[in-house]
């Protein structure tokens, strides 16, 4: 097995946006990776004194990570250039911003609010800047790809959303997909302070543009729970199906914040995945947050058990400038042909 990796980052990002002027606006970005040792953790492969380490995908950069142009009217906005992105809860779409290098995308991005509680996204995405930096042979992925997502909020019950992801990347073939999907999300209020709340989606997905796969696979999540002002608890299905021992794929998603905070399963596996989770947080004395989730995970077709993940974080804020927080995630296989894995997090931020 891997030697334990441990990382002890700071990073540094300083960005400047202008004021509007006439409906235009600028922004610019920087940001600084640094570690105390490098070398005490794999870089996601591109420090050869961090070999036999366990993976900590926060490589040592410097670099832009934003640089755009924007133009607003009264209901549309345009913006072109380096820039972070994130579609509806991110699952297909996201900044994975839980990393130190955030991803971004070389976008020109469109969004038009014209026809009343009604939101249409257009991006076409040039380059896709991933977590693993510059550096890194999968750190950037030319891109010819195509998103358009678009959701309407005036139903009384919840917000139905409707989308089209044509991913074509000819650096990464592999991840050449075309999505189409739908989802219905809303919030039922039973009395004053407790609320029922709900989700449901499905998707199917093709190979496409670069890809030599062939294959068409499929998605479903359920959600329901219960809200309170100070709690919630959710009960959650997902399953990401699979074609020909190929595995329904998720390539922009912020991929940290599903499927376990132990990240065994940020590319499905080929016999699909199924997760199942139970979800609770809770607001607590002294401005402190707490999530808990529990996962079992199974394969969609087949096969034995995969295992089980409990994750928790406790976090704080410090006035409007400083969060904490501590963070683990503990995954117990039942499958030989995966680790046991323990990550442990602590983290400060500055925001000014």
């Amino acid at each position: 097995g891997l030697l334990d990796g441990e990382a002890l980052t700071l990073r540094a990002r300083l960005g400047f946006t202008t004021a509007p002027w006439q409906g235009w606006t600028a922004m610019a970005e920087a940001e600084n990776i640094t570690a105390a040792d490098g070398d005490r953790y794999s870089q996601a492969g591109i420090n050869s004194g961090g070999a036999g380490h366990a993976v900590v995908a926060d490589p040592v950069m410097t670099g832009i990570s934003q640089a755009w142009l924007a133009y607003k009217t009264t209901s549309d906005a345009a913006t072109l250039g380096r820039q972070r992105l994130v579609l509806d809860n991110a699952r297909f779409i996201g900044d994975s911003g839980w990393r130190q290098n955030m991803q971004t995308f070389d976008a020109f991005v469109l969004q038009d609010k014209s026809l009343e509680k009604t939101t249409v996204t257009y991006a076409y995405l040039q380059q896709i800047n991933r977590v693993f930096g510059p550096d890194h042979p999968q750190g950037k992925w030319a891109s010819d790809s195509h998103l358009l997502n678009a959701s309407y909020a005036g139903l009384p019950t919840g917000t139905l959303t409707a989308y089209a992801y044509l991913l074509d990347f000819s650096s990464s073939p592999a991840n050449s997909c075309a999505t189409y999907g739908a989802s219905f999300a809303g919030t039922a209020k039973l009395t004053a302070d407790f609320s029922f709340t709900y989700r449901a989606e499905a998707a199917t997905q093709a190979d496409y543009g670069a890809s030599t796969l062939n294959y068409r696979a499929h998605y479903t999540l359920l959600e329901a729970g219960l809200a309170l002002k100070s709690a919630s608890l959710t009960l959650g299905g997902e399953v990401l199906g699979s074609d020909h021992a190929v595995g329904f794929k998720t390539p922009l998603a912020t991929l940290h914040a599903f499927n376990g905070w132990a990240d065994l399963f940020l590319t499905t596996p080929a016999a699909g995945l199924r997760d199942t989770y139970l979800k609770g947080t809770a607001s607590l004395p002294g401005a402190c947050a707490l999530v808990v989730v529990y996962h079992q995970f199974d394969p969609e077709v087949g096969g034995p058990d995969l295992g089980h993940e409990f994750d928790v974080q406790l976090s704080r804020k410090f006035g409007k400038a400083v969060t904490a927080l501590v963070k683990f995630a503990d995954f117990r296989r039942e499958s030989l042909t995966l680790p046991i894995v323990q990550k442990c997090w602590a983290q400060v931020e500055y925001v000014f």
